[in-house]
């Protein structure tokens, strides 16, 4: 218990001494918060003015470019020309379209103005007037006549609104947008002005009820263009008792003045665009008046703290020795036993503690284990393909390949396989440890920057090499060469022959079950070229082909119906059989060019018959005649059809597959059961659907698992039998019907399927 006295009175006397530290800091809130909420509102204003010339600019800049895109216009350029009599209907109903269609809430424009003194006409909102009748023709001649052919100027609303709604007199003055036209001439003969009133620019501004903290915009001339008095817009910055225009020089600027015999602290910003000054002018009393009031409320926090911390103190002092208590008896150690070790209670805690941190370790390292194990899992599952390619990059970014991922320009999955164990001191039994052995001496000898985990998947080793070389030149350089030593180096300290694939660089991480596809593909070359040997997947479509003089029409023919079935593999291997006796014929390098154009010129037919635009397959950099005479080696051809042309057309063709087939299934089943009586035929079904006969019957054998005949066939017998059970009909006639040449060949038939003859099948199924 003496132990619990000591906890308790120490722990009062802390939290005594704690509340002190918040009852100064209370005292010293109260002294110094009138300066520091004064500093804080400055910076807020200049926030707020530099947000708010922001967003009027944003408005100008929208007039601006607006108003640009009407003078170019060809209907303003011709209205310019043009008397614009009351015959000239049309012009003037697309001018004043124009000119409306610029007054949206984007811009906050009322009116435009258009003049034309040449020809002595105006429009505006309210119509067509001849300018020299106009009421204020003098003043907006004056206009015209000024130097700046460009500018903003604030002008008294009467001008143009002289005859409109009482709504738009209430602000007496607009912002307006003067640019002189044409634009093109030395000397402009009209002008066209976009008219902003200033009252609408008002929301923009924020300001008190009590006028104790207001906002204001004024132009290069120090005249006010908005105030929360509209009587002041229109006035000089000296109207509302200010006469400091002599500070307002800066960009950025605050300084304290008296206005009315009030100080007020004045915030401004000068717009470096058209010099128009934002200004924000706060009375200091209201200020100082809340200053007040947050220093004592803050002191009356304190003080209140200060009681309620006491009291708590004291109670929870008396308290506090319990939950170490309870504690103690969660973690099992008696008093019995600290009293005996001549320890206290937090000596016991914090050997139970320490005790915990050392299982926390043992079980942060079993966990890494198994966390190895399930990436190098997950891995094995993303290069066979078995990952879904959106989920992959965020897979691998949760396994902490991130970074990787991140830098690297160019990727390409690199395959390692034992040539053989003959001749060697290993057997059979041996090449799971020589297989982990080559996986650790990749991960020693290629930078961890440079590549994912490795791991063996059925007896080859993996890994993903990575590089952020821009190039692929240089990429493919450092690959070959890591390749090479890694090579050496197993044959060096393991003394075995190991053959290596590469796959094709790529970019994208989804296009990793490809890639790792093309690595083993690769390996299979060791057939052909022999063991020990490091081959680029690239490299492996050379070789030679038989000769074929003519052009191979009808491999063309079957690459054409591949495509359209979306069979990717069978259309890559007939595009390969026919350029093997193109390349193979004796001819010049230009008179390879022909069959080749004639091929694709085939396939855009295709495509262009099947709807199919360029920007599904992918634009380039020029038309796809100039980049094939552009190919230079035979794998570059091959593959430039297959990549450009043929694989984006089966991607497609395979992409509304499902949809088609069951389409055209249902057309063929219905002109079946509708002219079964018929001498119908695949090639007659395949004129009347406009499609190739080769083609509907390869589709309705994969939809109905049955060919074209065996369907009709089946569905004749189906017909035959329910004449047989409903009707009278001879079956003779049945059988002229079912297209038989005699019944005796419809009897055989019916024998076959059914096992009785047509006219036991009616007698069997009449008696029932």
């Amino acid at each position: 218990m003496r132990s619990f006295s000591f906890l308790t009175k120490l722990t009062f006397f802390c939290f005594l001494l704690s509340t002190l530290p918040v009852l100064f800091i209370g005292i010293f809130s109260y002294v110094t918060s009138s300066n520091e909420i004064q500093k804080d509102v400055n910076k807020g204003k200049i926030q707020l003015l530099e947000q708010i010339n922001a967003n009027v600019e944003q408005i100008l800049t929208t007039v601006n470019h607006t108003l640009n895109q009407v003078i170019n216009s060809a209907v303003l350029k011709n209205a310019m020309n043009s008397s614009l009599t009351v015959s000239d209907f049309n012009l003037y109903g697309n001018l004043r379209d124009e000119l409306l269609h610029m007054q949206s809430f984007d811009t906050k424009l009322e009116d435009v103005v258009l003049i034309n003194k040449r020809h002595n006409w105006m429009i505006k909102n309210s119509g067509l007037y001849r300018f020299d009748q106009y009421a204020f023709h003098a003043q907006l001649d004056g206009l015209i006549e000024a130097k700046s052919d460009t500018a903003w100027v604030m002008n008294p609303s009467h001008l143009f609104y002289s005859e409109e709604s009482a709504g738009s007199a209430m602000c007496t003055y607009s912002v307006s947008l003067i640019k002189k036209l044409p634009v093109t001439e030395p000397n402009p003969y009209g002008l066209i002005m976009a008219n902003i009133p200033t009252c609408s620019l008002q929301s923009l501004l924020q300001h008190a009820p009590d006028q104790s903290d207001m906002t204001l915009i004024i132009d290069d001339q120090y005249r006010i263009i908005v105030h929360p008095d509209r009587d002041f817009i229109g006035k000089p910055l000296s109207a509302i008792g200010f006469d400091q225009e002599n500070k307002l020089n800066e960009q950025i600027g605050q300084f304290s003045s008296d206005i009315d015999h009030q100080s007020f602290s004045v915030t401004y910003y000068k717009s470096p665009t058209n010099g128009w000054i934002y200004m924000s002018i706060t009375s200091i009393a209201s200020l100082t008046k809340e200053s007040k009031k947050i220093g004592l409320y803050t002191v009356a926090v304190c003080a209140f703290m200060l009681l309620i911390t006491m009291l708590l103190a004291w109670l929870g002092s008396r308290r506090m020795y319990s939950p170490i208590e309870r504690l103690l008896k969660q973690i099992d150690v008696r008093k019995l036993d600290i009293r005996q070790n001549r320890t206290n209670e937090f000596q016991a805690i914090g050997e139970q503690i320490r005790q915990l941190a050392q299982s926390k370790t043992r079980l942060e390292s079993e966990l890494h284990q198994h966390l190895k194990q399930v990436r190098t899992f997950f891995l094995a599952k993303a290069f066979q393909g078995n990952v879904k390619r959106g989920d992959l990059t965020e897979q691998l970014e949760r396994f902490g390949f991130s970074a990787q991922l991140e830098e690297w320009h160019s990727m390409a999955v690199v395959t390692l396989q034992i040539d053989s164990l003959d001749e060697t001191r290993y057997g059979k039994q041996d090449i799971e440890l020589l297989l982990f052995a080559v996986q650790n001496m990749i991960e020693e000898l290629i930078p961890p920057e440079n590549r994912l985990v490795s791991l063996t998947i059925d007896h080859t080793v993996v890994t993903l090499f990575g590089s952020a070389a821009a190039e692929i030149v240089d990429f493919k350089t450092a690959l070959f060469m890591q390749t090479e030593q890694l090579q050496q180096q197993i044959q060096s300290f393991l003394h075995l022959t190991v053959s290596i694939g590469i796959s094709l660089p790529f970019h994208d991480i989804g296009l990793l079950p490809a890639a790792y596809q093309e690595g083993l593909d690769a390996l299979k070359y060791r057939l052909k070229l022999g063991e020990g040997i490091v081959i680029q997947y690239e490299h492996v479509n050379a070789g030679k082909h038989y000769f074929i003089r003519s052009y191979p029409s009808q491999l063309e023919n079957d690459l054409i119906d591949a495509i359209k079935l979306a069979e990717k593999e069978k259309a890559k291997e007939i595009l390969q059989a026919f350029l093997s006796p193109v390349f193979s014929a004796k001819m010049s390098p230009q008179e390879y060019h022909f069959p080749l154009v004639r091929l694709l010129n085939s396939l855009l037919v295709v495509k262009q018959e099947s709807g199919i635009s360029m920007n599904q397959i992918g634009s380039g950099r020029s038309s796809l005649f100039e980049e094939l005479f552009e190919l230079n080696t035979v794998p570059e051809i091959e593959d430039w059809f297959w990549t450009r042309i043929i694989f984006p057309m089966v991607r497609i063709f395979r992409d509304r597959q499902e949809a088609q087939y069951s389409n055209i299934s249902e057309k063929i089943i219905d002109l079946i059961h509708r002219h079964y009586d018929t001498d119908l035929s695949l090639e007659e079904c395949a004129a009347k659907l406009n499609y190739n006969s080769n083609y509907l019957s390869s589709v309705f054998r994969k939809e109905t698992n049955s060919s074209f005949s065996e369907y009709l066939a089946t569905y004749r017998f189906s017909m035959a039998k329910k004449w047989l059970r409903e009707s009278d009909i001879p079956v003779k006639d049945i059988a002229s019907r079912l297209r038989y040449n005699n019944p005796q060949n419809f009897i055989r038939s019916f024998r076959k399927l059914e096992g009785i003859t047509p006219g036991q099948y009616r007698e069997r199924h009449t008696a029932s």
